[in-house]
């Protein structure tokens, strides 16, 4: 990590010499950093679409001179390069604000600062609270968590769970390992969680020599939160017999039988949100807002057919009263 950051701090000093004071014209410009590849994420998409749809709304009364501008950068899977080019897109001095989505931009955003200290971020699903050029956006991976930990406990046989991730990052060590190990718990005192780390957020075959390797050990439950490494674990736990709990969108369909709870996040909405309140001048700068089930940025499936095929009745109807207790008030996951 400290190599990243020498890295981009020496790339950024080199940028901002070569190409200081470019194009920034008076027209609003905005660019989207899509930490990935669009097309392989549901949550990137929604992200994209979410800002399109305020420029879009926003262009429809302007003149061709007056319109916003909207850039978007997708930067590919290898998180090694995220550095170098979200200091490329600063060093272009054009973009009044960079959105992006992903829990370990504000650490890898803050070094960047030092050399473009004008620059703006909106990031979400991070938390980053007090620095002036940043806003920040996360879902309530309180509940998220908890309610994914609870209906693997009540799926599981062996009482073994096992949570996946790319990385370890401040809110996956702080919130979400150990609520997805609260809401096991809740269901099954006598549940356990295996953590494991993949490295990267693209490394499929990995993920699966991991999620293989905790299936041996009697996990039968495995949250992954690894990006395009979920795809091996995917892969692992079809071939395994085991189950797999999903994070921020509708993940049924990539393994009907498999997949046995999806918890989902409302990135497009929220991305529209945070667009129109930056192009009406009403960004909160500084501020980490969180938002969750009582807002409507945060739900569990419940309607999906192929939910409703893999986990049975009393299980589902489990699942139904703790949300209705959380969206009511009467219970509050912390």
């Amino acid at each position: 990590m400290k190599k990243i950051i020498l890295f981009t701090t020496i790339f950024a000093a080199i940028l901002s010499m070569g190409f200081a004071k470019a194009k920034k014209t008076d027209k609003t410009s905005i660019a989207v950093f899509v930490p990935g590849i669009i097309d392989d994420s549901p949550v990137y998409n929604m992200l994209v679409q979410g800002v399109k749809a305020a420029v879009e709304e926003k262009n429809q009364n302007l003149s061709k001179k007056e319109k916003v501008n909207l850039f978007i950068m997708e930067a590919g899977t290898n998180q090694a390069e995220w550095g170098a080019k979200i200091t490329a897109l600063c060093a272009e001095q054009k973009y009044d604000v960079i959105i992006s989505s992903n829990p370990s931009l504000p650490d890898l955003v803050e070094p960047i600062l030092k050399s473009f200290p004008k620059q703006k971020f909106i990031l979400m699903d991070a938390t980053k609270e007090g620095n002036q050029n940043i806003h920040t956006i996360c879902y309530n991976q309180y509940e998220q968590s908890y309610l994914t930990g609870y209906i693997g406990g009540l799926m599981s046989k062996s009482h073994k769970l096992a949570l996946i991730a790319a990385q370890e990052y401040p809110v996956m060590n702080n919130i979400i390992l150990p609520y997805f190990e609260k809401g096991a718990k809740a269901a099954n005192a006598d549940s356990t969680v295996d953590f494991r780390i993949v490295g990267n957020w693209y490394d499929a075959t990995k993920g699966a020599e991991i999620a293989d390797a905790v299936a041996k050990k009697g996990v039968d439950v495995i949250l992954p939160i690894c990006g395009g490494a979920s795809q091996g674990v995917i892969t692992s736990a079809v071939n395994n017999g085991i189950y797999v709990t999903w994070f921020d969108d509708n993940g049924f369909a990539k393994a009907p039988g498999t997949i046995i709870s999806s918890s989902v996040m409302k990135q497009k909405e929220m991305s529209y949100n945070v667009t129109k309140e930056f192009i009406e001048g009403n960004t909160p700068w500084g501020t980490a807002k969180m938002v969750g089930i009582k807002e409507g940025f945060v739900d569990f499936v419940q309607d999906d057919p192929n939910y409703i095929k893999a986990v049975p009745a009393d299980i589902r109807e489990k699942m139904k009263n703790l949300l209705d207790d959380i969206r009511s008030g009467k219970t509050e996951i912390k």
